[in-house]
């Protein structure tokens, strides 16, 4: 399997249409988000939604989220929309916004693992727009790797976890934001966040006017939100900055190849120790978390600690995803 580079501003461009075929037959198409790769099915057809959870490894009560070309599609999929799922749409559409609401007659079991609700949304990228309205309806589409993994934020990343598993890989560059989208449940009393995203909460704030708080546990079903996820083969662990050094030197003195994931290096790291670069800023964190992550497991690295970024803006959603590839091993990678 090879991506295939695509200009956008064709909408000619004979891959882009290679895709739509393969869409409209039940295949399976990878295409670029803003966020990260995802893995496309007609969310329409139940035969080829099991198959993308068959690929992944996914849980069938596991939804997916359904991408959508405009807001103008909205009402096709949602049996109401509230009014906080308005406003944050009209304000945040194209971009890394899930809403959570109430599934329309047309949405199969298959995107929602059976649940009452789906989550929706319009990404902001231009080959996904592109595939999106010449395909003309919803893509259920969850991050292209397997279930649990870390998510491919460019197109070789989707190519050495799937394979041959996808029909078409569409190569738009690396992901500018790096992270999956901000999932908010508005089918309750109040909006609430159920996984922190590219859209942060003071952006939410502004928008309706009140916190947005995080929830977990919730009853109401969403991608990403497992105890365990995003993780490399590579043990995670959280630090800090005055521990890092160490849980280095004690890992080290173990035998094993540590490796530290920051901002910047501390100056009591061990010579033998791996730094990763995050980058300057919680927005340059975001950006290559994923490929840090990746590269940690290409440099054998038995132990990974993760110095998370301050927790404001993006940096809530990076200290998300890493709680997270930290967070006990429950599942098995499929094959």
């Amino acid at each position: 399997m090879e991506a295939l580079p695509v200009d956008p501003s064709s909408a000619r461009a004979p891959d882009l249409a290679r895709a739509v075929a393969a869409l409209r037959r039940g295949g399976l198409v990878a295409f670029p988000t803003e966020t990260v790769y995802g893995l496309g099915a007609d969310a329409t057809l139940p035969g080829a939604l099991r198959r993308l959870y068959a690929v992944k490894g996914r849980p069938p009560a596991h939804p997916v989220i359904v991408h959508l070309g405009g807001a103008d599609q909205l009402t096709g999929w949602a049996r109401d929309v509230p009014d906080a799922a308005r406003a944050l749409t009209d304000a945040c559409w194209p971009g890394p916004l899930t809403v959570i609401v109430r599934r329309s007659a047309r949405v199969p079991d298959e995107v929602t693992g059976g649940a009452d609700t789906v989550g929706l949304r319009v990404p902001d990228q231009p080959l996904a727009l592109a595939l999106l309205h010449q395909f003309g309806d919803g893509i259920a589409a969850p991050s292209a790797n397997r279930f649990g993994r870390v998510s491919p934020t460019t197109a070789q990343a989707v190519v050495d976890d799937l394979g041959t598993d996808v029909d078409v890989v569409l190569d738009g560059g690396p992901c500018r934001v790096g992270v999956e989208s901000t999932i908010v449940d508005c089918t309750g009393a109040q909006p609430a966040v159920l996984r922190p995203g590219g859209v942060t909460a003071a952006r939410l704030r502004e928008i309706l006017g009140t916190d947005v708080p995080v929830v977990s546990g919730s009853t109401v079903a969403a991608p990403g939100t497992l105890p365990s996820h995003y993780a490399p083969r590579a043990s995670v662990v959280l630090a800090t900055r005055e521990d890092a050094g160490a849980r280095a030197t004690a890992a080290l003195d173990d035998g094993r190849h540590v490796a530290v994931l920051c901002e910047s290096p501390s100056p009591d790291l061990p010579p033998a120790v791996v730094w990763l670069d995050a980058g300057c800023d919680a927005d340059d964190y975001a950006r290559n978390l994923y490929a840090r992550l990746r590269e940690a497991d290409a440099r054998k690295v038995d132990l990974l600690l993760a110095i998370p970024p301050v927790s404001t803006g993006l940096g809530q959603a990076v200290a998300d995803r890493l709680r997270r590839a930290a967070g006990a091993r429950q599942h098995v990678e499929a094959r």
